[in-house]
């Protein structure tokens, strides 16, 4: 995928969320173990937020792509962004899912997946 087309609904993302009353923190917060897309607060929650597209579905969908592995690459980086920057907030991790054959259908998951202990 293109650098654009991930920009694009990133941005489509951020507005989606905006709108639902969330406020950005910081975009494409990147650390050794990966990137968080998105990094919100909603009211008295830091919301850490992946974005999925996929152009086809052919090999599953955008919350397919969200395996195990990947879950863990992004709770890696939420730690390190909270020892840089601590939050004394209840966290979550959420995904929203673009529609490749609707731009403006998105698929939002609160609470997609968590820390497992």
């Amino acid at each position: 995928m293109s650098r654009k087309i991930g920009n694009d609904n990133e941005n489509l993302a951020l507005s989606f969320l905006k709108k639902k009353g969330l406020k950005l923190i910081a975009k494409n917060f990147y650390s050794r173990f990966g990137e968080i897309d998105l990094i919100m607060r909603d009211k008295e929650t830091l919301v850490f937020v992946e974005v999925r597209y996929r152009g086809s579905e052919k090999f599953g969908s955008s919350l397919e792509s969200v395996s195990w592995h990947k879950q863990q690459r992004l709770i890696k980086t939420a730690e390190y962004y909270l020892l840089s920057s601590p939050q004394n907030l209840p966290c979550r991790f959420d995904v929203l899912a673009v529609s490749p054959h609707n731009t403006q259908s998105i698929n939002w998951i609160k609470n997609a997946f968590g820390l497992n202990l």
